[in-house]
């Protein structure tokens, strides 16, 4: 079903978790952002519109700032965002900038889903950009946004942009290769569920208490955001985000991940 999504989809949403973006010294991983960015650029010349949900201010913070590194203070905590917001952003314009794809901050925090006034303007402002063919990269507003400072909210935010912006496919990208019957890290015997059409049956399944929460933002906040999308009406897909030529492999069906579908009537 992944390749059938993926070839029907026209405007698609891209989730990554800081996990995926960091690579094995903790810094933003400056070649796999460009891979994407290459692979992107062709789906764009497909005639398919990209939106993406990025992780990794907190990540590229501390690659910056590593003294304050043992700092837990909340306060340290936003001001490491603050500081990584402008390195993950400059690292995704450095990675499009060879595709000739100009990228777009919008910084939201869960009260402007709650706004009309600032729902229309974030919808506005995400049609715009998409249209004059620039890239809106998204991610919480996490210097001012006291809640949201912990792990897992960007697969809500993921899903609450996919809603906000009409998107066909919601793909969240994480350090799993899809939902499992078990915790892969922890049963050898695990199995990868490559559809699934029920979500209140998922969670039976994989539960919801601590040895289930792998991954970046654990499987109940990917769940979560699944159930969001699809009473929307919008597919989504949970993938490992870090192999290589992530979208072609997707796309061809040469890459597992679990596809879940929608079997209801969307909300209108």
């Amino acid at each position: 079903m992944i390749p059938q999504l993926f070839a029907d989809a026209r405007k698609l949403v891209f989730k990554f978790g800081s996990n995926t973006l960091a690579d094995g010294n903790g810094k933003i991983n400056g070649p796999l952002l460009a891979e994407f960015a290459e692979q992107t650029a062709a789906l764009r010349n497909q005639g398919k519109q990209i939106v993406i949900v990025s992780s990794g201010a907190q990540v590229a913070g501390l690659s910056t700032m590593d003294k304050w590194a043992r700092k837990k203070d909340l306060h340290y905590r936003q001001a490491l965002c603050a500081v990584g917001q402008v390195e993950l952003m400059n690292a995704w314009a450095r990675a499009f900038a060879p595709q000739g794809i100009h990228i777009a901050q919008i910084l939201l925090t869960r009260d402007d889903f709650g706004d009309n006034n600032r729902t229309l303007n974030m919808r506005n402002t995400l049609f715009t950009l998409v249209d004059e063919g620039i890239i809106p990269v998204i991610n919480e507003n996490d210097t001012v946004s006291v809640e949201e400072i912990k792990i897992g909210e960007n697969d809500t935010l993921a899903a609450q942009s996919a809603i906000l912006w009409s998107a066909d496919l919601l793909v969240l990208f994480s350090d799993i290769d899809g939902l499992y019957d078990k915790n892969p890290k922890n049963h050898k015997d695990a199995r990868l569920v490559t559809e699934v059409r029920d979500i209140a049956a998922a969670r039976r399944s994989v539960g919801s208490g601590e040895t289930n929460e792998f991954g970046t933002g654990g499987i109940v906040t990917k769940l979560d955001a699944a159930e969001q999308a699809l009473s929307y009406g919008i597919p989504m897909i949970l993938a490992h985000g870090g192999r290589e030529r992530v979208l072609e492999a997707l796309a061809a069906g040469t890459q597992r991940g679990t596809a879940f579908l929608c079997t209801e009537q969307p909300n209108p």
